[in-house]
């Protein structure tokens, strides 16, 4: 099955990581998202999970994606860490690696052996990355989740109406605490040119969230009024909303310089607005928001969806149509653009996934491997540390590795 699900798949080219090798001990979203760009980038990924498979695979409802998604290109490993011939094939394989990510909770690989003091010494070249829920602090042993951090870092205080924390519609910090850990790798490989020495990088969830709400902080350190949320924001910019239109949809439509507010008056036919000195820049529309807006919605109004979107892309306004996630899949532009992956899911049946939103030397970056089995990769990589076929059965008869796979 493995083999036939990969046999389409883009021949693999010298891509940036190409020569990398990573260790993933990760499961859900941060510490997989982290592993999923690397390993897009050229890495060569090994994913770490228990001989059952990662618990992430059997998620059902909003996390039935995440395994198929998050762990695409990636080899896997099915093994028993918590035994002792488990943890001697790892030590194995982090003896030959560049880089070890890990998303576990504070200490747990650290009491199976696996701490960065005990693996810096045996490969001092070795960058090891820790994605947790907080850096170093008073926090720091705290069980986070993205939520969790979206409620005490700002973010579903300003998401959702005054009174009405509301968190954001993905998992924005997971997400990004990968992409932060994996900057962080790469800045660390570049100084290992130097240096020739590994250090360990640490990302986190809550400051990651932080980071983002450093617009809303600092709106306060200037002009000494708090951050409204959302909703009840007051906008940099006077048209910068939803609107809807003749046939009862919905368009998102901003007008954001001075030149903009020129062509939208010229081209919906308001020469008095254009001729308000009232509304002469764009602080002073912000200040006439309150009327403006809904003189600006009622020309709206009179236009279908199709026909205001088709003006606004002739004359260079900012638009967007409220989209659903599985509206996604048929985007002319994400299907004409290559940025859509055709993947296969584990049953066999076909599918479309996001691309890493890159494009380098005009080209994106593909698919070479579908989400693995469980240890689907598992027999090659002891070959590959010296196990021979006697020790690999052995090894499978007491259960510290996952079945043969058929490849």
């Amino acid at each position: 099955m493995s083999t036939e699900r990969n046999e389409h798949l883009q021949q693999p080219r010298d891509l940036p990581l190409k020569g990398i090798r990573v260790i993933e001990f990760a499961h859900m979203v941060m510490g997989p998202s982290c592993g999923l760009i690397l390993a897009d980038l050229g890495a060569e990924v090994i994913k770490v999970e228990p001989p059952s498979g990662d618990k992430t695979r059997r998620l059902v409802g909003a996390g039935a994606g995440f395994f198929v998604y998050f762990n695409r290109n990636k080899k896997s490993l099915g093994i028993d860490l918590k035994s002792p011939a488990g943890r001697e094939v790892i030590l194995r394989l982090l003896d030959s690696a560049d880089v070890m990510t890990e998303n576990f909770r504070p200490g747990a690989l650290d009491a199976l052996g696996f701490s960065y003091e005990v693996i810096s010494k045996r490969n001092p070249g070795l960058i090891y990355a820790s994605l947790k829920g907080f850096l170093d602090g008073p926090y720091a042993q705290r069980t986070a989740l993205d939520e969790v951090v979206q409620m005490m870092g700002g973010l579903a205080y300003m998401t959702g109406p005054p009174g009405r924390p509301l968190r954001a519609g993905t998992s924005v910090n997971d997400i990004m605490g990968g992409m932060f850990a994996v900057i962080g790798i790469l800045s660390a490989l570049h100084e290992r040119q130097d240096t020739g020495l590994g250090q360990q990088v640490k990302s986190a969830l809550f400051e990651n969230n932080v980071f983002l709400m450093a617009q809303h902080m600092l709106q306060k350190a200037i002009t000494g009024q708090a951050a409204a949320p959302m909703p009840e924001r007051i906008s940099a910019w006077a048209i910068y909303d939803v609107f809807k239109t003749r046939d009862c949809e919905q368009l998102f439509i901003g007008v954001v310089s001075d030149s903009q507010w020129q062509v939208f008056c010229e081209r919906f036919k308001q020469p008095a607005l254009a001729a308000d000195p009232s509304l002469a820049s764009n602080n002073l529309r912000v200040a006439a928001r309150e009327t403006l807006l809904p003189t600006v919605a009622k020309v709206f109004a009179d236009f279908n969806k199709s026909e205001l979107m088709e003006i606004c892309e002739s004359i260079g306004l900012p638009f967007a149509p409220i989209t659903r996630p599985e509206e996604l899949f048929d985007d002319p532009h994400l299907n004409a653009s290559q940025g859509l992956l055709d993947l296969t899911l584990p049953d066999g049946r076909p599918c479309k996934a996001p691309a890493l939103p890159l494009e380098q030397n005009g080209q994106r970056l593909g698919l070479r491997m579908n989400a693995p089995e469980i240890g689907e990769h598992t027999h090659a990589l002891l070959n590959e540390l010296g196990y021979d076929e006697a020790a690999i059965t052995q090894l499978c008869n007491e259960q510290v590795i996952a079945p043969r796979d058929d490849g």
